[in-house]
C-alpha cells in the first residue's frame, strides 16, 4: 500500500514534534510547515491527503489559511483538521467548520484518538483515490468499447449496405434474366406463328406459282395478257421472297452452311453495298489480311450484309460512314457470350455514325414487322432476318446503339471446321436446264393440301411422268402396297397424323430402295434416325427444281 502525504502545521517545533511521534506509526509520510506561508509551498508542490492545522498561529491562525486552502480546487475536498490549545465555544467551531475544517482535536492531544481519525481521513483519501481511478479506468474501457461498438456499427452498416447493394444487383440481374426469357420466349412465340404462317403461304405460292408457270407455257398469249400473267407470277414470287424473310426470322429457312470466306464475301459484294447506299454515305473496311472461313449460307450472308447496309443508310439521312470490321474472337467460360456456345466464332461488325436508337427502340429491333422508317419504307424484316440467320447458323446477333451516337451490329458466326456438316438441300436454281435423257416415272404425290399436290401432279404430268396424288400417310403406304410399280415418292413433311419424316421411315422399313423426296415450306426438318441423307425441296418450288430434284435421286445427267 503507498503511503500518503499528512502536512502537519504548527508554529510550534515542540508540537510538530510531538505529531510526528503520534502518527509515524501509521507509516505515512509526514510533512511539517511552521506558518501558513511555508504550508501553502509544500500543497502547490505535493498532493497533501490530511492537514493538521493549529488554530492559534501568530502570523495567520488556522481559520483564515484554511480558507485559503479551500480557495484551490484541488483541496476543497481535503480532510482537514484543527488542533486547539484551549477550549473553543460553539460559535468558534462553527466558524471552523464554515472556514472547511472536518474535525477538531484538543490539547492535550491523546495519541490514540489523533492516530485514528487521521488514519481514518488516510484511509478515506486512498480509497477516495482508488475509487477515481477505478472510474477513469472504467471510463477509459467504456470509451473503448464505445469506440469498438462504434466501429463494429461502422463495420455493421457497410456490410449492410453491401449486403443492400447485392440484393438490388441480384434483383436486377434476375428482372434482367427475366426480361430476356420473356423476350425469348415471345420471339419464340412468333417464330412458331411466323413459321407456320409462312409454311401455309408457302403452299399457296406454290400452287399459284405452279399453275402460273403452267399456263404461261400452255396458252398463247399476246403481249397484254403476258404483261398480265407476268404480274401476276412477279407478285406471287415477291410473296416466296417474304415469307423467305420470315423463315429467316423463325429459323425455319432452308440453308446450304459451308466455308465462307468473310474477306472474299465483302470484297464481292462491295461495289453492290456502294450502289445500294448512295452517294451520300462513305464505305470503309477495317478487315484483317487472314481470317478464318466460317460456316454459313454463303447467300444469305451476302443478303444479311446487304440488309444491315441499307439498315445503316437509312440512318443517315444526312450522310456518314458505314464501317465493315472483322475478326476472330474465342468464347470460353472466362469470356462468355450469351446464347454462344464455347468455340471459336468470328465477329463482323456494321456499324454506322447515324441517329442511333434509343432504349425502347433497340428492344424492339429485332422484331419482325417492327420498323422506324415510316410507311411504305420497309417491311421490318431486315434484322429479323439477320437474326434468324445468326441463330440458325449457331451464331448471334448483338446490337448497339444509342442517340446521336450511331449504331453497331455485330454479327458473330462460328467457324467453319472440318467435322463441320453441309445441310443436305436442293440447291439448283429455279432457271435450271431440265436433263435431255429424260424417263417417265410413275410418281406418288402425298401432300394434304389439296391445291398443292394439284399443282405438283399437274408440273410433273408436264414434264411427262405419271402422277398419283394421296393427302395423308397412312393412304400412301396402303397405294404403295397397292401399287408397286411406283418409281418416286414425293412427300410434304407437315402433315397431320403422320409426318413426311415418318412415312420416310416407313418406306425404308418396307421398300428400302424407293426413293424419297421431302418437300416442305421450312427446314425444321430432322437429320437423325436414318434420314440423314433424305433428299430435300424447299417450297415454293418451280418445275425446273423440281425436275431436277428428281434427277438428282436417279442416275441421270443434267446439262
Amino acid at each position: 500500500m503507498e503511503p500518503v502525504n499528512i502536512l502537519l502545521v504548527d508554529d510550534q517545533p515542540a508540537k510538530l514534534l510531538s505529531y510526528e511521534v503520534i502518527l509515524q506509526e501509521l507509516g505515512e509520510n509526514l510533512i511539517k510547515a511552521k506558518s501558513g506561508r511555508e504550508a501553502l509551498e509544500h500543497l502547490l508542490k505535493t498532493e497533501v491527503a490530511v492537514i493538521l492545522v493549529d488554530v492559534c498561529m501568530p502570523d495567520q491562525d488556522g481559520f483564515e489559511l484554511v480558507a485559503m486552502i479551500r480557495e484551490h480546487p484541488r483541496y476543497q475536498k481535503t480532510a482537514i483538521i484543527f488542533v486547539s490549545a484551549i477550549m473553543m465555544a460553539e460559535p468558534d467551531r462553527l466558524r471552523g467548520y464554515q472556514a472547511g475544517a472536518v474535525d477538531y482535536v484538543s490539547v492535550p492531544v491523546v495519541p490514540e484518538l489523533l492516530r485514528a481519525k487521521v488514519k481514518v481521513f488516510a484511509e478515506l483519501f486512498r480509497k477516495t483515490r482508488e475509487l477515481e481511478r477505478l472510474n477513469a479506468e472504467l471510463e477509459r474501457r467504456v470509451a473503448e468499447r464505445t469506440a469498438e461498438l462504434e466501429a463494429s456499427s461502422g463495420q455493421l452498416a457497410l456490410l449492410n449496405e453491401q449486403l443492400e447493394h447485392r440484393i438490388e444487383e441480384r434483383t436486377r440481374e434476375r428482372e434482367e434474366a427475366l426480361a430476356q426469357l420473356f423476350e425469348a420466349q415471345k420471339l419464340d412465340t412468333i417464330g412458331q406463328l411466323t413459321g407456320g404462317v409462312a409454311h401455309d403461304f408457302n403452299n399457296l405460292l406454290m400452287a399459284a406459282l405452279g399453275s402460273l408457270n403452267l399456263l404461261k407455257k400452255r396458252l398463247p398469249l399476246d403481249d397484254r395478257d403476258g404483261r398480265l400473267l407476268d404480274n401476276a407470277i412477279q407478285a406471287a414470287e415477291r410473296g416466296a421472297a417474304l415469307t423467305q424473310r420470315l423463315l429467316a426470322f423463325a429459323r425455319r429457312q432452308e440453308l446450304k452452311p459451308q466455308a465462307v470466306d468473310v474477306l472474299q464475301i465483302v470484297d464481292g459484294i462491295e461495289n453492290l453495298l456502294q450502289r445500294a447506299i448512295g452517294p451520300g454515305v462513305r464505305f470503309a473496311k477495317q478487315l484483317p489480311r487472314q481470317l478464318s472461313a466460317v460456316l454459313v449460307d454463303s447467300n444469305q450472308l451476302e443478303l444479311a450484309l446487304l440488309n444491315l447496309a441499307v439498315n445503316a443508310r437509312d440512318a443517315m439521312p444526312n450522310g456518314g460512314v458505314i464501317t465493315v470490321f472483322a475478326e476472330e474472337m474465342t468464347v470460353s467460360a472466362t469470356r462468355p457470350q450469351p446464347h454462344l456456345r464455347p468455340g471459336p466464332y468470328v465477329r463482323i461488325r456494321v456499324s454506322d455514325t447515324g441517329t442511333g436508337m434509343d432504349e425502347a427502340t433497340l428492344a424492339k429491333a429485332t422484331e419482325p414487322f417492327f420498323t422506324t422508317k415510316g410507311p411504305g419504307k420497309g417491311t421490318g424484316l431486315g434484322l429479323s432476318m439477320v437474326h434468324g440467320l445468326a441463330a440458325q447458323s449457331g451464331g448471334t446477333l448483338v446490337i448497339s446503339s444509342a442517340p446521336d451516337e450511331g449504331t453497331s451490329v455485330d454479327l458473330w458466326l462460328p467457324v467453319a471446321t472440318e467435322t463441320s456438316v453441309q445441310a443436305v438441300v436442293i440447291g439448283d436454281s429455279p432457271d435450271a436446264v431440265i436433263a435431255s435423257d429424260f424417263m417417265a416415272r410413275t410418281i406418288l404425290v402425298v401432300d394434304d393440301d389439296a391445291l398443292v399436290s394439284m399443282g405438283t401432279a399437274a408440273m410433273l404430268e408436264d414434264l411427262g411422268h405419271t402422277a398419283i396424288e394421296v393427302m395423308s400417310g397412312a393412304k400412301a403406304l396402303e397405294t404403295l402396297n397397292a401399287e408397286p410399280s411406283i418409281d418416286l415418292v414425293i412427300t410434304d413433311h407437315a402433315m397431320p397424323g403422320m409426318t413426311g419424316a415418318e412415312l420416310a421411315r416407313h418406306i425404308r422399313a418396307s421398300r428400302p430402295e424407293l426413293p424419297i423426296i421431302l418437300a416442305s415450306g421450312y427446314a425444321e426438318l430432322p437429320d437423325s434416325e436414318g434420314l440423314s441423307d433424305l433428299r430435300r425441296l424447299g417450297k415454293p418450288f418451280a418445275q425446273a427444281q423440281l425436275a431436277a430434284a428428281i434427277d438428282h435421286v436417279f442416275p441421270k445427267t443434267v446439262v
